[in-house]
């Protein structure tokens, strides 16, 4: 067991890259025993029609409360070094976006704690929120884990069920999932701290993975349930949407509901185009589409939408592999597009 430090307050890291972490954050910077020693976050990256260079909300949070920002591009052995000189007690992660190599987790007294957005083991990997929309799971939650070099394997401190509201989409759930981690924060951090709480491995045959999203995770496949389209739109709304082709325009699609009727009719087949909204067979009953997106457009409410963009009622929309975002092997290393 490592020894507790002689000082009255702990001395701690936070590694973020994305707003999610933010409540997080927050709440161990308001920690009386508890002096946040650096802030370690992506580096600014271009962003937006302009690719302006930007800092991530993470940075600009460290920037406003005046803490210590490092930005490295990638963890090297001198990082290493000079955190282990720190004399650090732990270091806190959410979202943080690169891989801790041995020599790093090894530079604080109790190593790392990661707040993941899932409950694992089930959605280890890149984006265990999307996925969890994607797949219509009823519930998710927030996991902390002690960090170990093998992805989201680490043994668990705790855990937190939230229940997966009806319609949710990708950014409501993420902004709970963020007050969750804080709440999970304020209860067990402390104890984590002080050593009072012993991780429990997780159950490997449980595992499922996730990965990165890329552009072509916008296809829509209407051979598919018409409850996987909705997951789909709800799961990745802003990059990289969902899309379906039309002539030789590409539509992305903003919202979309659930009908459960019979139907005959080819999948993908409009059977209905109104300002009620767009409603499109699927393998089984249909998807409404209800705001809709022309390239360079605004996103609109169908009825607007229809009125620049009429879709006859009877045409049938080609479908487009949705490739899987979920799987019990881990998904091969690719570069992010």
């Amino acid at each position: 067991m490592s020894v507790a430090p002689s000082q009255s307050r702990f001395r701690v890291i936070l590694l973020g890259s994305d707003e999610i972490a933010l409540p997080l954050f927050t709440a161990v910077h308001a920690s009386q025993n508890i002096e946040v020693v650096a802030v370690y976050t992506q580096p600014d990256r271009p962003a937006g029609r302009g690719q302006e260079i930007k800092s991530n909300p993470v940075a600009l949070w460290a920037k406003e409360k005046g803490l210590k920002l490092l930005q490295p591009e990638r963890l090297t052995e001198i990082d290493a070094q000079q955190l282990k000189d720190q004399q650090c007690d732990l270091g806190v992660v959410m979202a943080y976006g690169q891989i801790l190599k041995d020599d790093f987790l090894a530079a604080t007294r109790l190593g790392f704690i990661n707040f993941h957005g899932s409950l694992l083991p089930a959605l280890r990997g890149a984006t265990p929120v999307e996925s969890a929309l994607a797949l219509g799971f009823k519930s998710t939650g927030i996991s902390v884990q002690h960090v170990v070099r093998k992805l989201d394997a680490g043994p668990l401190y705790a855990s937190s069920e939230i229940t997966v509201l009806a319609d949710e989409g990708r950014a409501a759930l993420r902004q709970r999932l963020g007050q969750v981690a804080a709440e999970l924060s304020n209860k067990f951090l402390d104890k984590i701290l002080n050593q009072q709480i012993k991780p429990q491995p997780q159950d490997e045959s449980q595992v499922t993975y996730t990965r990165r999203l890329d552009r072509q995770d916008a296809a829509l496949d209407f051979n598919t349930l018409a409850s996987e389209i909705v997951g789909r739109v709800r799961a990745l709304e802003g990059w990289p949407g969902t899309t379906f082709p039309l002539a030789d325009l590409m539509i992305k699609v903003g919202s979309a509901s659930l009908v459960t009727e019979e139907h005959s009719l080819t999948p993908g087949t409009v059977a209905q185009a109104d300002k009620q909204g767009l409603k499109v067979a699927c393998k089984n009953g249909f998807c409404l589409f209800t705001t809709l997106q022309r390239p360079g457009g605004r996103m609109l409410p169908v009825g607007e939408f229809l009125a620049g963009c009429p879709i006859a009622q009877g045409t049938v929309i080609e479908s487009r592999v949705m490739p899987p975002m979920v799987s019990a092997q881990p998904f091969p290393r690719v570069k992010k597009s």
